[in-house]
């Protein structure tokens, strides 16, 4: 009976109505939006965003970006971003089926095979790498194959043993603004390692509010996301709180070194001393609101600051492109 229907179905597909009828369109839609969750696209934008920065700090601005370059780092970077991501998922396609929040992931779900999302990340992270190599510098490919190693091949099966991944996981979350200084051919001098502190010392209230959230799923799913998996009350919070306080003065060095100007400056003090705040509060009171307001406080953060940072920076370098180039650090706050 059964069969019976099934090809009775079969033989009438082609007269349902057009809204019923899956079309091919619709299909590649549904095929690009598996591969663009294959490579977090929303992460890589994000990733994309702080590459651009670091590259606009490290052109000095004005007449001195070259845009063509700095499109060639993205798209190679976006390539190997997405290669990670999608190796990342490959590995965890077992604990992300534990998990309500991945169980519907391309992989999981079985909407995409492992070997299409294999190819698909050989295909990108090969291709990333060479043309960093050829149309960048090849301090920044390497730069971002080592990434891509220790956020694969080091991050992702810590997540099995210990809650130290955090810290290593924020090694390459963290590089992305180094990638473009780097791209824009500067030295990896102190400039550099303010980059990637900012967005190293930005990660932990942002990422222990996400794993406050989702620490029965992760700890179910064997992940140790956060210390001893589940851990004791207040734990969580001191933690945020010890960053975010770390994070408010080395925020500010930028206009101590004269790289941003006072606009920078305050921007950035009373987005700091928010980011305190909520982490804080987050420490006197774990709950899901307090969480997911430290999230949200870290998603305004983040992005205000770099932007604050770029701007008060190109201001500055335009402000003295009529007596000619300055170095950096040495730039006479306006």
């Amino acid at each position: 009976m059964s069969q019976l229907t099934s090809s009775s179905v079969a033989r009438d597909h082609s007269a349902l109505p057009a809204a019923v009828c899956p079309s091919e369109a619709s299909t590649w839609h549904a095929r690009f939006a598996d591969y663009a969750e294959l490579a977090k696209l929303r992460i890589s934008v994000m990733v994309l965003v702080t590459v651009a920065v670091g590259f606009l700090v490290g052109s000095q601005g004005g007449m001195g970006t070259d845009w063509w370059l700095l499109l060639n780092a993205l798209l190679g970077i976006a390539c190997i971003a997405a290669s990670s991501c999608t190796v990342n998922q490959y590995l965890e396609i077992s604990t992300d089926l534990l998990m309500v929040r991945t169980r519907n992931r391309p992989l999981p779900s079985g909407r995409v095979r492992p070997r299409e999302a294999l190819l698909f990340a050989g295909i990108t992270g090969v291709f990333g790498v060479v043309h960093l190599w050829v149309f960048v510098n090849p301090l920044v490919s390497l730069l971002t194959l080592l990434n891509w190693v220790l956020y694969v091949a080091i991050y992702t099966p810590m997540k099995r043993h210990t809650s130290l991944c955090t810290a290593v996981g924020a090694i390459p979350g963290a590089m992305p603004p180094v990638l473009g200084w780097a791209a824009a051919g500067q030295p990896l001098g102190w400039e550099a390692f303010w980059l990637f502190s900012l967005m190293f010392l930005w990660q932990f209230p942002h990422f222990l509010a996400i794993a406050w959230l989702y620490r029965q799923d992760y700890y179910q799913a064997g992940l140790w996301m956060l210390p001893n998996g589940l851990p004791e009350r207040y734990v969580t919070g001191t933690l945020a709180l010890a960053y975010a306080l770390i994070l408010l003065p080395v925020s500010l060095l930028p206009h101590q070194y004269g790289i941003a100007g006072p606009a920078y400056f305050w921007i950035t003090l009373g987005a700091g001393l928010a980011y305190v705040w909520f982490s804080l509060r987050f420490l006197r009171e774990e709950t899901r609101q307090t969480a997911r307001q430290l999230l949200f406080c870290s998603l305004i953060y983040l992005p205000l600051v770099l932007a604050t940072l770029t701007c008060s920076h190109l201001s500055a370098m335009n402000s003295y492109a009529a007596v000619g180039r300055v170095p950096l650090g040495q730039v006479t706050q306006p």
